[in-house]
């Protein structure tokens, strides 16, 4: 919590200010705050109680996060996970005493299907278990608040959020708080081409981690959301190396992807436009993949580069790159 609030340098063509507020510097990540949130919301409502194990399925950061709450407080956690969770995760998550249930055959509908359906016999077979379910529970976007009102404090005035969509607490949830203060905010979600959310097929063996879904979260307030931009994975691991060797950021490549397309909405905005981003995680995760050279060459990225502007799309067009539509009418934004 009280992370720190940077402002980036960006490039030439920039004329609005961007503000990246850095979850990643948590003990573990951004969902330190939604598991903290989730956790003491129930121990106070009576839904977890004393010596209850707490079982959730996620692939990296809430399970990092649970972990951390829930082990400190008395708790047994069990993750149930699939083979895309780095080893790095995987030893934290084992150091902090967490039990750890791997899936190893995705379902027609992806990892993310296939982990819940295994959550499902799990919480079947432990009925006195308690399951934060991150997709739904309304303390995931709640604990956003306090994110939004340490923002504040150091930056009164924002005009544009942008932020990553994967289980819709953080988008949704800071994006809630801030409209209170400013109900004109424009709200931007970055996502991943071969994810489900704003309505794009699955592609199951997408590379980018961190973000995007193979189902669509209850958490995600489209009516919200302004817009939507969509990056592959080629573009998104460019923007991860851009961000570190221009920023010194050392991040994932979800903070990467939100960089990208908040460096260009600067350049497309009147001066004096202040720009929100959050940056989830740290590059740790990703050191045998993203900042892998050998994997980026097994991946056939030889020539990463981040496109200078995206396409504009309507919604519901299916894209295969770097690509931006409007959710709200389709209507330019007032900013």
């Amino acid at each position: 919590m009280h992370t720190p609030l940077v402002e980036l340098r960006l490039n030439q063509s920039a004329v609005g200010k961007v503000y990246a507020k850095l979850e990643m510097l948590n003990p573990f990540g951004m969902k330190d705050r939604a598991a903290k949130q989730i956790i003491m919301e129930a121990k106070k409502n009576g839904d977890l109680k004393d010596g209850t194990p707490i079982i959730e399925s996620s692939s990296g950061t809430m399970a990092l996060g649970l972990a951390l709450v829930g082990t400190y407080l008395g708790h047994d956690v069990h993750i149930v996970t699939d083979p895309r969770t780095d080893k790095l995760t995987i030893a934290k998550l084992k150091a902090l005493g967490c039990k750890i249930e791997t899936v190893h055959e995705m379902s027609d509908r992806g990892w993310q299907s296939a982990r819940l359906d295994r959550l499902d016999e799990l919480l079947r077979n432990n009925p006195n278990a308690f399951c934060p379910h991150q997709y739904e529970n309304i303390d995931n976007p709640r604990a956003y608040e306090s994110l939004a009102n340490e923002v504040l404090k150091e930056l009164p005035e924002i005009n544009i959020l942008v932020a990553s969509a994967g289980s819709g607490g953080s988008l949704c949830g800071t994006a809630r708080a801030l409209k209170k203060n400013n109900p004109n905010l424009r709200v931007v979600a970055v996502d991943a081409v071969g994810s489900v959310i704003f309505n794009q097929p699955d592609i199951p063996d997408r590379l980018q981690g961190g973000h995007g879904n193979s189902v669509v979260p209850r958490n995600v307030d489209f009516s919200i959301i302004d817009e939507v931009h969509w990056l592959n994975d080629e573009e998104c691991f460019s923007a991860t190396l851009e961000l570190a060797q221009h920023e010194k950021i050392f991040a994932g490549n979800s903070s990467a992807a939100v960089y990208a397309v908040s460096r260009w909405i600067s350049s497309q905005v009147p001066k004096g436009t202040n720009i929100l981003t959050i940056f989830p995680d740290r590059g740790d995760r990703y050191h045998h993949t993203v900042y892998n050279e050998d994997y980026r060459k097994e991946k056939g990225m030889s020539n990463l580069f981040v496109p200078s502007s995206p396409k504009m799309v309507n919604y519901g067009e299916i894209v295969e790159n770097w690509s931006f539509a409007y959710l709200q009418d389709e209507k330019e934004p007032v900013l």
